[in-house]
């Protein structure tokens, strides 16, 4: 058994409910797979993902809220 995975699977699930996790491959429309922590970032910050993991690193995005006045 991996023990890292395991510990987040039981978090994610402790938190939401649900004990699963999906994992698909890690890149944008048209672009190959994220192969470094570079990759990885760049990737990151063009997409719609709020949330990366990086070794012992989490990064989130600071989204910045819009308002529109008429």
């Amino acid at each position: 058994m991996n023990k890292n995975y395991y510990d987040v699977v039981k978090k994610f699930g402790d938190k939401t409910g649900v004990y699963v996790l999906l994992n698909t491959s890690f890149n944008l429309k048209g672009q190959p797979i994220v192969n470094t922590a570079q990759e990885a970032y760049e990737t990151f910050m063009n997409s719609g993902i709020d949330v990366l993991v990086l070794e012992n690193y989490l990064i989130e995005k600071v989204r910045k809220k819009r308002h529109l006045y008429v």
